[in-house]
């Protein structure tokens, strides 16, 4: 079975892509959400987060949120809001952010090919993130948000999508967030046969974003075939992007106490392991092991002692260094992913962001960090080992709605 393939995607025609494209199901509240669609019948939020029409009070993981889910996706296909090809196509997607700029392809990725770790993973998942994301395929037999991958840069695969990239676009729509999104269809049986070659020659592809709908995906996979069942579900919906033009931003921390420490025993505390140097503005740390740390309306910079960062693809992490010998031994938090005392602000909102939650009393201490690589992401899935939580923060996301997977 060939790592990356063609499908009949799901998509809105070009008076339609604006109203649809809407951000990832798992970046917004259902509030937020809930305003974000207000006037738009056709905001693909109304299949993602479809607890926005029901009352304010549903539970988001209910049945009745699933089964309005199904009800909206077949309105916007009947409507023709959404519409299928009709042959097997990939779709080259590119996004646009500013200066930055990155383009990749959207196809379906082999399950069996994921479960045999040939896509690699870096994270683990949380039960009920991924339980939900199995009602939700399982309830309109389709995968709506694209899994973000990203696979090591190689000339003959960019150069493809390049060139298929050189014409208009089926899709060109700017989100509110001021991403501009691309879309080209491409159908022609050669140049999809040339994609399908190309990846086919990679060793691996890495997940950046998306492990809970990739984990999803394989459970509901594995159900159908124990019933006999053969299809689409034996594959995922990826974008697939250049490690070289994924950009991961800060994944910065807040604590809310200290631990029942004053602030001077903390700090002297954290100068038996870095070196403390006040700054008389944010600290934006400028390379791997320097820190910033927002305390009692101060801003410090750290820089990590000799000796104590291991030569080790998850130990010397930026991530684990601060949870090994700050967060851990100085705070108590021994288990991040589940300890209601710590936070994560990503990059996106701006050192600004750190400062306020600790001047309005929402934390005692923010930490803000160099940002982990792409080299770093794959050497620790190379490793078959897990990152710390919330290690990396992709920006820009992907949209939901431009392109789903019906599972025949």
């Amino acid at each position: 079975m060939p790592l990356i393939r063609p499908f009949t995607g799901l998509r809105p025609p070009s008076q339609f892509a604006a109203q649809v494209a809407a951000p990832p199901y798992d970046v917004l509240s259902s509030e937020e959400a809930r305003a974000r669609a207000a006037g738009n019948a056709n905001s693909f939020l109304h299949v993602s987060k479809a607890e926005i029409d029901l009352p304010a009070d549903a539970d988001v993981y209910g049945a009745a949120v699933y089964a309005k889910a199904r009800e909206n996706l077949a309105r916007l296909t009947t409507q023709g809001v959404l519409v299928r090809d009709h042959v097997p196509c990939f779709y080259v997607y590119r996004m646009t952010m500013g200066a930055h700029r990155q383009t990749g392809v959207a196809g379906v990725v082999s399950i069996q090919d994921y479960d045999s770790q040939r896509i690699k993973r870096h994270e683990l998942t949380r039960p009920d993130k991924e339980d939900d994301r199995v009602r939700h395929m399982q309830a309109l037999n389709a995968q709506t948000g694209p899994v973000l991958l990203a696979y090591r840069s190689r000339p003959e695969v960019d150069s493809i999508i390049a060139t298929a990239a050189a014409s208009e676009p089926a899709i060109d729509v700017v989100a509110d967030t001021g991403v501009r999104h691309e879309l080209w269809v491409i159908q022609h049986t050669f140049i999809c046969q040339r994609i399908v070659a190309a990846f086919e020659a990679l060793p691996a592809l890495y997940i950046a974003d998306g492990h809970h709908r990739a984990a999803a995906a394989s459970r509901v996979a594995a159900a159908r075939r124990g019933s006999g069942r053969h299809g689409s579900h034996e594959h995922l919906l990826v974008v697939a992007f250049p490690h070289r033009e994924m950009r991961i931003l800060d994944y910065n921390r807040v604590v809310s106490d200290l631990n029942g420490l004053p602030v001077e025993a903390f700090l002297d505390r954290v100068r038996d392991r870095f070196t403390l140097q006040p700054s008389g503005e944010h600290v934006t740390p400028a390379k791997r092991g320097e820190f910033g740390m927002y305390v009692a309306g101060r801003w410090y910079r750290l820089q990590v002692n000799d000796g104590l960062v291991p030569q080790d693809p998850v130990g010397s992490l930026d991530v684990s260094v601060l949870s090994d010998q700050v967060l851990s031994p100085l705070l108590g938090i021994q288990d991040a992913r589940r300890d209601k005392r710590i936070d994560f602000v990503g990059g996106i909102r701006g050192v600004a962001e750190l400062e306020k939650r600790v001047d309005n009393g929402a934390a005692a201490v923010a930490f803000s960090l160099y940002p982990t690589s792409m080299e770093d992401l794959m050497a620790v899935a190379d490793a078959d080992r897990i990152m710390p939580p919330k290690s990396t923060w992709f920006e820009p996301k992907l949209a939901d709605g431009l392109v789903s997977h019906i599972l025949d």
